[in-house]
């Protein structure tokens, strides 16, 4: 999904490319890395012994898989994070609320990181998780973010990411896209309606700063047969939204 740039280190290039590939296919042998990757297997296998003497990669069977450490990197990461601390109570009374998920996002790169998800008592399981990046026209996180971007930042993502589709209902036309980013702007929320994955709608706003910067976006998402009716379109967007409010002034007065 990220976007390739010619590295200046080839070797560090590599590496996480062979993270990237054992993420994906979760987990790979030496053979399927070197196909993967189109490498010479002596590279590849210096590269993974390197990287499983450092504790980044775990060896199961011919299998190479992620090791824990990325946890804990990536634990350390969100804790960083101020909005993270702030919302965290809030996504979770949310999601105990509305018995669906609750989730925060943010922007980084150009691409939609999920930095918290919590479940009602009603929820299914999802393919999300924390630190699960996507592109970001593909949810109403995503949609909600970028509809209140400035159009320098805007023209730059798509530029660099381009809208591929992910389910028949993604948007993939750029017009189609600006004309439901003007929607979005207009009813203060965002919608997906089955976009990124089939059976799910979703219901999005954006956390904004006081001087409108656009930090991280709040949904509710479930499955379609309860996102319907009054529930989707009014009962859940005022649950969103008050939770968005919630986070903002609290952002303020830190």
């Amino acid at each position: 999904m990220d976007v390739r740039r010619e590295p200046k280190i080839r070797a560090t290039a590599v590496s996480f490319r062979i993270f990237d590939s054992i993420k994906d296919n979760d987990g790979l042998t030496l053979t399927e890395l070197v196909e993967e990757l189109d490498k010479p297997t002596s590279t590849v296998h210096d590269h993974l012994q390197t990287l499983t003497n450092l504790g980044y990669l775990i060896r199961e069977g011919d299998e190479y898989v992620l090791s824990m450490k990325f946890l804990e990197l990536g634990g350390h990461a969100r804790t960083r994070s101020q909005l993270c601390r702030i919302a965290e109570s809030e996504i979770q009374d949310l999601a105990l609320d509305v018995g669906d998920h609750a989730n925060l996002m943010v922007e980084e790169n150009g691409l939609g990181v999920f930095l918290l998800k919590r479940k009602g008592d009603q929820a299914l399981s999802l393919d999300t998780f924390e630190g699960k990046r996507v592109h970001l026209h593909t949810t109403a996180l995503g949609k909600s973010m970028l509809a209140y971007m400035d159009e320098d930042r805007l023209d730059g993502i798509i530029e660099e990411h381009g809208l591929p589709g992910v389910t028949e209902n993604t948007i993939t036309d750029e017009a189609e896209l600006r004309a439901e980013l003007e929607a979005i702007r207009e009813r203060g929320y965002a919608t997906d309606d089955e976009e990124r994955l089939a059976g799910i709608r979703c219901i999005a706003a954006p956390i904004r700063t006081s001087g409108d910067e656009v930090v991280g976006a709040v949904s509710v998402s479930g499955i379609k047969s309860r996102m319907r009716g009054d529930h989707f379109h009014e009962r859940i967007p005022q649950k969103v939204e008050s939770t968005v409010n919630v986070i903002e002034v609290n952002m303020r007065h830190q």
